[in-house]
């Protein structure tokens, strides 16, 4: 093919959890962070949506504003942010097509080609991959079971030129499952103001605790203006309806929206109506708990089969809360290698550790994800991957 494409095309790389190797509908995979579609709200969204095309089906079909609608603005900010922590209004937040959309947007805002973004190592693939066209520099800071060690973070600004940006999964980290601490996010926000760096916390899973205590937001100890807090519906809700949002202080608003103005010009409205429908009619924290007992549930039959029937070299550990666990293989191995195998020999699919880490390492982990299976898909899927591993190695 002769046509010309953009450098910045040639930096976007598939999705690692799009992968074509887990198609196999006779598969049991363990890979994408998919929400329990046996707790989608469908009837409730069916008389939702009948009442709000009733009363408002023209709104609901037309354009609307870049920054989101009102009344949706106005419960992230007296509902949302406020069990988090940050006082808030309808003015500090602007509706974005998932978190992806708001990663994106922080790329525009922040990055130009050449600057940093320091990033917990690991860390999320999908913001890896949003960000990655922008040619930044990537920078890994380590965590321990706290979360960000921030004293290696204020090292590495003072070592690298430039720092634009600081991203970070602060509740129950993807992929390693693990939960910041309330110290660590205090010390966070104040590296932050101190050296002027923008910190993008992405809080998609905040709401879904099992066993420990629901920890504020980064964004609540700013002091400085400099947190921008992405919050999401797609784990608590429902993510088709792509429904997130952005909380950043004022000014820093107005810059986000003029970008969506030019980038996507706004949110589905009838999306947003929908929502808002739902939401003055059905208690959200209601449906909350029903997710939080059935991912419970099977967060804990994950553990119970990894106990079971993992040999002595697989180590795992044990969130509290969100859809993952980090598996790291005590072999000289490479994980990317090892899927492959994996899905043709045991009919199970996972997500290497490799696509997690910005510098693309070799690595022995992995992530499985207990979401979207049954507690009987699990007990398999797990049995048939240690004795993979046990025959492999």
């Amino acid at each position: 093919m002769q046509i010309k494409f953009s450098r910045m095309s040639s930096r976007i790389k598939p999705s690692a959890i799009r992968n074509k190797l887990f198609d196999d509908p006779q598969l049991i995979t363990f890979a994408a962070g998919r929400p329990a579609e046996g707790l989608f709200p469908v009837e409730d969204l069916i008389t939702a949506s009948q009442s709000m095309l009733s009363a408002s089906g023209i709104k609901a079909l037309q354009y609307s504003s870049s920054e989101g609608n009102d009344e949706i603005r106005k419960y992230i900010a007296e509902v949302l942010m406020k069990k988090a922590g940050v006082d808030v209004t309808a003015k500090n937040i602007m509706i974005t097509s998932g978190s992806q959309e708001g990663i994106d947007l922080c790329g525009r805002m922040f990055i130009d080609e050449g600057s940093t973004i320091i990033c917990e190592n690991p860390t999320y693939t999908g913001a890896l991959g949003s960000l990655r066209p922008y040619n930044p520099k990537f920078v890994g800071v380590e965590m321990d079971e706290n979360g960000i060690i921030t004293e290696h973070l204020e090292k590495l600004i003072k070592e690298n030129d430039d720092v634009r940006l600081i991203y970070t999964v602060p509740d129950f980290h993807n992929p390693t499952g693990v939960m910041m601490s309330r110290q660590r996010r205090k010390e966070l926000a104040e590296i932050s103001g101190r050296y002027n760096i923008p910190v993008m916390e992405d809080r998609p899973y905040s709401e879904l605790n099992y066993d420990g205590e629901y920890l504020p937001s980064v964004k609540s100890f700013d002091k400085e203006g400099v947190v921008l807090s992405l919050g999401s519906f797609s784990k608590i809700f429902c993510p088709g309806l792509r429904m997130a949002w952005i909380c950043a202080d004022e000014e820093i608003l107005q810059k986000f929206i003029t970008i969506k103005q030019n980038a996507s010009m706004q949110c589905s409205s009838f999306d947003q109506e929908l929502t808002v429908e739902y939401l003055k009619n059905n208690n959200i924290y209601e449906h909350i708990e029903k997710l939080r007992a059935l991912y419970k549930s099977r967060r804990d039959k994950m553990i119970e089969c990894l106990d079971k029937y993992m040999p002595d070299y697989v180590n795992y550990n044990r969130p509290t809360g969100g859809f993952f666990i980090w598996v790291t293989i005590q072999k000289d191995i490479d994980t990317t290698e090892l899927l492959a195998e994996a899905v043709k020999q045991a009919r199970v699919g996972f997500i290497p550790g490799e696509p997690f880490y910005a510098d693309g390492r070799r690595c022995n982990s992995l992530r499985l994800s207990f979401s979207s299976v049954t507690e009987e898909e699990i007990e398999q899927g797990i049995e048939r991957l240690a004795n993979f591993f046990k025959e492999r190695f």
